[in-house]
């Protein structure tokens, strides 16, 4: 038969020596060269656990030991167990009893009269992985936590049903202005300024119907000083505390907004000097130019044309003298607004 050459550290709790030696036997017949220490009463186990350096890979526990007995004897053992998996063996096979066991912390319940080498083999081998992979689910949930919380944008996340705020990050509490308890008592509603609320819930509506695994969109937001924001969202679903949920990520897009508005209206005034600059400037520029022409030409002009064409020269350089200072008017009026945005 294979057996198991991991060399697993177990320490067995157990006041008859003839449970002992058969739970000894069964391990050696599964596991190559298991580490066993063996305990009789709960001081002892509680001693080894306390000063022992060494991690144990399981513990194997009896209900009734002479100093500690049922209940009280697992909450105990589970708190010193430095977070090694417990197998209860008892002979009491009462199944209320086991499931209350399990419920408070106990990796699996066998029944001593029903044991055999492979279900105590399987049941350690099954224990320590479930509880390595709980370990790894509570790191992965620390880490989200964290990246979570020390987000620099504003995060929460809220009840697909309800709408409440269910968890809300440090950024959101200082760029909103609402303490964390203020916003747990709050639903998402609450930040959006009235005439978009039922836009809001039709948008909810559809998302509880479709669910979309990512959605994005940009939304005016209140803050709790009254100032409204523009907000840019992505949203994605999570199960979180039992609950449908969206968990949302906010970028405030008021200030690029403002800054993308004074672009588009600087270029709009500069499109408008260039207009002027081809088209009105043009025209008496080009009423000077036929004038001087026409002197070059007509040498024998009579003193009233010659007048009528001052006259004319004259109208289009004061024409032509407002249009270049409304060009510099705009140009100047456009380079400040941008200076002070």
């Amino acid at each position: 038969m294979h057996r198991d050459a991991f060399p697993y550290n177990i320490l067995v709790i157990e006041d008859n020596m003839g449970d002992f030696i058969l739970i000894n036997d069964y391990l050696f017949e599964m596991i190559r060269e298991p580490q066993i220490t063996h305990c009789q009463t709960f001081k002892q186990a509680q001693s080894v656990l306390q000063k022992s350096e060494e991690k144990f890979d399981m513990i194997l526990l009896d209900l009734y030991l002479p100093d500690k007995n049922g209940q009280s004897l697992i909450d105990a053992v589970l708190q010193i167990s430095q977070d090694a998996p417990v197998i209860i063996l008892s002979g009491n096979s009462d199944l209320s009893f086991s499931i209350k066991s399990i419920s408070s912390g106990v990796d699996d319940y066998l029944i001593k009269d029903d044991l055999r080498p492979t279900t105590l083999y399987k049941s350690i081998v099954y224990c320590i992985e479930r509880r390595k992979k709980r370990q790894e689910l509570l790191e992965s949930e620390q880490r989200y936590n964290e990246l979570f919380d020390f987000s620099p944008q504003p995060m929460w996340v809220f009840d697909l049903e309800t709408l409440d705020f269910m968890d809300v990050n440090l950024a959101a509490i200082k760029h909103y202005g609402y303490k964390r308890s203020e916003f747990l008592s709050m639903k998402i509603s609450d930040i959006r300024p009235v005439e978009e609320i039922p836009a809001l819930l039709e948008d909810v509506k559809e998302t509880r119907v479709v669910n979309p695994y990512f959605a994005i969109g940009v939304y005016k937001h209140l803050k709790k000083n009254g100032e409204i924001i523009l907000v840019e969202i992505r949203a994605n679903p999570i199960m979180y505390k039992g609950r449908k949920a969206r968990v949302v990520l906010a970028n405030d897009i008021t200030e690029k907004v403002k800054y993308i508005e004074s672009i588009e209206l600087q270029n709009k005034n500069l499109s408008e000097i260039a207009w002027i600059q081809s088209h009105l400037v043009r025209a008496p520029l080009a009423r000077i130019m036929g004038i001087i022409q026409m002197f070059e030409h007509n040498t024998k002009m009579s003193e009233p044309e010659k007048q009528m064409f001052f006259e004319h020269i004259i109208t289009s350089a004061h024409e032509l003298d407002e249009l270049i200072m409304e060009i510099s008017q705009k140009a100047y009026l456009a380079k400040t607004k941008f200076a002070e945005e």
